[in-house]
């Protein structure tokens, strides 16, 4: 009986051993495949404080596009260097005019300060508010006393449906 005991005890053991060790067990190991996504034509560098970029055209149809290269130089834009941002995997075009420079579909890769394009933003949020009013006081001038004409309204509504 006493043998009996004993070999209960060691098929528990062996039970009890044949389980996966709890660290074994964990969300890590068990991840689920991620879906395929196609890859972006054009790839986003890691962002960097104090710093915008943005893709400028240098090419239109494979003939330059000088004009538009200076105008952005102009405004403050500097070509990101290929070797800067490995991160990207961008091999570089074969007619490529900017040597060393990320370049992809007749667009090349820049960036500019932050600060300098807030001060681009408030500029022409600036100008686009002096052209509405330029337009209410041209609108408002044709007021007259016996039919007065309503203050333009600058808030918008969106309803589905009937309305209701």
């Amino acid at each position: 009986m006493a043998d009996i005991d004993n070999v209960e005890e060691v098929e528990a053991i062996e039970e009890e051993d044949s389980r996966k060790p709890r660290d074994l067990d964990s969300r890590e190991t068990s991840t689920r495949n991620e879906p395929w996504t196609p890859a972006p034509l054009l790839p986003s560098p890691n962002p960097e404080p104090g710093f915008v970029f943005r893709w400028v055209r240098v090419s239109m149809r494979s003939d330059a596009d000088n004009r538009n290269v200076s105008k952005k130089m102009r405004e403050g834009w500097v070509p990101c260097k290929l070797e800067d941002y490995p991160e990207l995997q961008v091999l570089p075009d074969i007619d490529n005019r900017f040597e060393g420079n990320i370049v992809v579909g007749g667009l090349m890769l820049c960036k500019n300060s932050k600060e300098r394009m807030d001060a681009k933003r408030a500029y022409h949020s600036e100008q686009a508010e002096n052209q509405m009013e330029a337009v209410d006081g041209s609108y408002m001038r044709e007021n007259d006393a016996r039919m007065p004409l309503l203050r333009p309204e600058r808030s918008t509504r969106v309803t589905f449906g009937d309305g209701s």
